[in-house]
């Protein structure tokens, strides 16, 4: 059975710093693609970042690059967003998704396979 079982959101203040964490079970983590996307309230789900498969090649969105950071930990099957000098636009909703191609892509509808979501708040 797939899962996809994100960790991590929170309240945080503006310029403070999450990890959050996609685990995943039920396939071979290092043979997909996982994105990080996020939805804010009344807002359409918008693609934050993603590592491929071997070999990984990362990409950000341009409002989250040079702050947040993807990586990924194929033995224990977990790939981290490091959330850093946090906005209150980053608020929203994140989501990790797979990919089985391998293949990072910002459309939403060419994942696989999701997981529940995580919020993150960024307020004083």
């Amino acid at each position: 059975q797939v899962q996809l079982v994100e960790s991590g959101g929170g309240l945080v203040q503006p310029g403070g710093s999450l990890r959050l964490s996609c685990t995943v079970s039920g396939f071979t983590l290092d043979y997909y693609a996982i994105g990080w996307f996020r939805q804010a309230p009344g807002k359409e789900r918008e693609g934050v970042s993603c590592i491929s498969s071997r070999p990984s090649s990362t990409y950000y969105a341009d409002s989250v690059k040079g702050r947040f950071t993807i990586s990924r930990d194929n033995a224990k099957n977990t790939v981290y967003l490091q959330m850093n000098s946090l906005k209150p636009e980053d608020t929203a909703v994140y989501y990790c998704a797979a990919d089985r191609l391998g293949y990072c892509t910002g459309n939403a509808n060419a994942y696989d396979y999701w997981g529940q979501g995580t919020q993150v708040t960024v307020s004083s």
